[in-house]
């Protein structure tokens, strides 16, 4: 299981840079074109979304400056974090990111989406031979892909 501290030395995070120094390495052409929405666990009490043991995770945003990960602070010096996927996202248009990354190496994913396409509902299939796409797709179960 990883901590915040230990997160950061996975995703090889050079360091922090603060909001309002972005315009800057914008304007030097040192702010890379995308960035990454990654989970940590909520720093702050605050934010209006309550109870740290109902909401313990929140986003945080790496941006790359100067080919560098570096973690966005405020400008108090600590990690920015946002409670939900769309506030980060809006954060991330207005600040200029016409497309990122986003990462959750701490919440396990149970269903794997290959279960899921596997168990294609018989509309699905129906649809898809409407349209001249083959349905009875050849499956090797020895093989982690699909012929077609």
């Amino acid at each position: 299981m990883f901590t915040n501290e230990s997160l950061e030395v996975y995703l090889e995070i050079a360091g922090s840079v603060t909001q309002a120094e972005l315009p800057g390495c914008r304007e030097k052409g040192l702010l890379g074109d995308y960035a990454v929405a990654y989970r940590i666990f909520r720093n702050k009490q605050g934010g209006g979304f309550g109870d740290p043991d109902k909401h313990p995770y929140a986003w945080a945003a790496i941006v790359y400056v100067d080919g560098l990960p570096l973690r966005l602070n405020s400008a108090r010096g600590d990690c920015r974090e946002w409670s939900t996927l769309d506030r980060i996202g809006q954060w991330m248009v207005d600040n200029g990111f016409r497309y990122w990354w986003t990462r959750n190496d701490l919440e396990y994913v149970e269903s794997p989406l290959l279960a899921d396409a596997l168990t294609a509902p018989a509309a699905d299939i129906a649809a898809e031979s409407s349209l001249g796409v083959d349905a009875e797709l050849p499956i090797n179960p020895d093989a982690d892909s699909y012929v077609i």
